[in-house]
């Protein structure tokens, strides 16, 4: 068991001097996943935070895929659903510059020619796409799944478009279910309106601006020299898959902690002229839980107040301030991503094992050190 630390300098590209919040930072990341680690055992834990411009990242275990060594804020891994906000963002960042507007038809941006269903009368929005309010299922309904190394193939643009001939759930905007097949729509349509494939309007509005160099949705073989072996329900290691054809704004990005951590430096960085009004329309919450008809499969990482562009907003609780959060899983890796804007603390942490009777210690380990570093 070895514990590896990242500085901000190494995280933030920053050079600073070591001082007291910055050692208050890396106490709290190597105890917090020091305790995690030895709680549950996993193969490994990574976790990394980041208050105002000082963070840490620690990692306790081993790599695996061959590899002895501890992970680190470099090694990387499948983020899963954690795609969803960075899918939010780029809409956030097409609806500040005036390239769509977050209440347009989602039949106005596919350009199949296929009928977009409604009911009630209601049509689906942008928004009720990035807010899981649109009315479809969790997945799509497909004939035949992939092939165990590829699974994610049967994911089809064919059997999206499928999919919108079905009934939907509920009329548009009145509830709220969980659906990957709403974010995979949202990427469709927003590469769209932006007039390039999506994978490329992501780099450009979001992980280049802020050096997400390690941010992909296919590594090259260099990064999967690091990649973090994930492992399923009965501990047996899982094999890395391609992302599907679709599956671009539901969960198919790798990341690393350190990129995780850029990221959330981006947005408690709140009042920075730079990317206000993107930032402002990406932390609002869009929906709130009061009035709606059902809310289904969106409590697994706490109780959901609102929604916002992909976010599960959770309001302030006791000592806790008010979250935004999201969790992702994929291929035996099971991460969770939460922040609070307005008191300037985050928090990745991952583990890379399907042990859901583990997945509340890890989210519980997250908010806690969010409370303690920025009490209310």
């Amino acid at each position: 068991m070895r514990t590896v630390l990242v500085l901000a300098a190494a995280a933030l590209a920053v050079s600073s001097p070591l001082h007291a919040q910055q050692a208050l930072v890396e106490d709290t990341a190597e105890f917090s996943a020091r305790i995690l680690y030895a709680t549950v055992l996993p193969p490994a834990v990574i976790l990394g935070v980041v208050k105002g411009g000082d963070s840490a990242v620690v990692g306790y275990g081993t790599v695996g895929n061959g590899s002895t060594a501890a992970p680190d804020g470099d090694t990387l891994l499948r983020i899963g659903s954690i795609t969803k906000v960075l899918t939010g963002a780029v809409l956030a960042s097409m609806v500040a510059d005036g390239t769509v507007g977050l209440a347009d038809p989602l039949a106005d941006h596919l350009p199949w020619g296929v009928p977009v269903p409604t009911l009630d009368g209601r049509t689906i929005r942008l928004i009720d796409l990035a807010t899981h309010s649109a009315g479809f299922p969790q997945e799509m309904a497909i004939d035949q799944a992939g092939p165990r190394d590829d699974p994610f193939s049967a994911l089809t643009r064919d059997a999206l478009v499928a999919q919108l001939g079905r009934p939907l759930l509920y009329p548009p905007g009145t509830g709220a279910r969980y659906s990957n097949v709403g974010f995979n729509l949202l990427a469709q349509a927003l590469a769209d309106a932006g007039g390039a494939p999506y994978e490329t309007l992501l780099r450009d509005r979001v992980l280049a601006p802020l050096g997400m160099d390690a941010t992909v949705f296919a590594p090259t073989e260099a990064q999967r020299g690091d990649l973090l072996q994930g492992h399923d329900v009965d501990g047996t290691p899982m094999p890395d898959v391609p992302t599907g054809p679709v599956d671009l704004g539901s969960g198919g990005l790798y990341s690393t902690a350190n990129d995780m951590l850029r990221w959330l430096a981006w947005h408690l960085d709140r009042f920075d002229a730079k990317d206000a009004e993107m930032r402002l329309i990406d932390h609002a919450p869009w929906v709130q839980r009061d009035g709606l008809t059902v809310v289904s499969g969106l409590d697994e990482s706490g109780i959901a107040d609102a929604f916002g562009l992909g976010w599960i907003v959770m309001r302030p609780d006791g000592e806790r301030p008010l979250i935004l959060q999201k969790s992702g899983l994929q291929q035996g890796v099971m991460s969770y991503l939460a922040f609070a804007p307005t008191r300037g603390v985050g928090v990745f942490v991952t583990m890379n094992e399907y042990r859901f009777s583990a997945f509340p210690a890890m989210v519980e380990t997250a908010n806690r050190i969010i409370g303690e570093l920025a009490p209310r």
